[in-house]
């Protein structure tokens, strides 16, 4: 059984960055989708970045594109985030899946593997 554990939130001013880590758990194989996705206070939970590491096709929500980058190193996730703003902070999860994924890898609905999650605040 895979297990995803999220590190690297924080609190930090606005235009500052953070780094997310996500370790994986246990064994895995083939192909796959992970993603950081991220839920406010009162909002849905919404996708920020997704990978395939099939062939590396990526996501990026429109909001984070420019900002945000995320990277895979053997079967480890990150999330670089750069010039953060106040509309960032949220809890954020680390995701996985081994279904058909690529086209759809954006929405939480896709991932059927979850971490804990890992606060970001970021102030004004």
């Amino acid at each position: 059984q895979v297990r995803l554990v999220e590190s690297g939130g924080g609190s930090v001013q606005a235009g500052g960055s953070l780094r997310l880590s996500c370790g994986v758990f246990g064994t895995i194989y083939g192909d796959y989708c992970m993603g950081w996705f991220r839920q406010a206070p009162g909002k849905e939970r919404e996708g920020v970045a997704a990978i395939y590491t099939g062939g590396g096709s990526t996501y990026y929500a429109d909001s984070v594109k420019g900002r945000f980058t995320i990277s895979e190193d053997n079967a480890n996730l990150y999330l670089q985030m750069n010039s953060l703003n106040v509309e960032d902070t949220a809890m954020y999860y680390c995701a996985a899946t081994w279904r058909l994924c690529v086209r759809n890898m954006g929405l939480p609905g896709t991932y059927n593997i979850w971490g804990q999650g890992t606060q970001v605040t970021v102030s004004s």
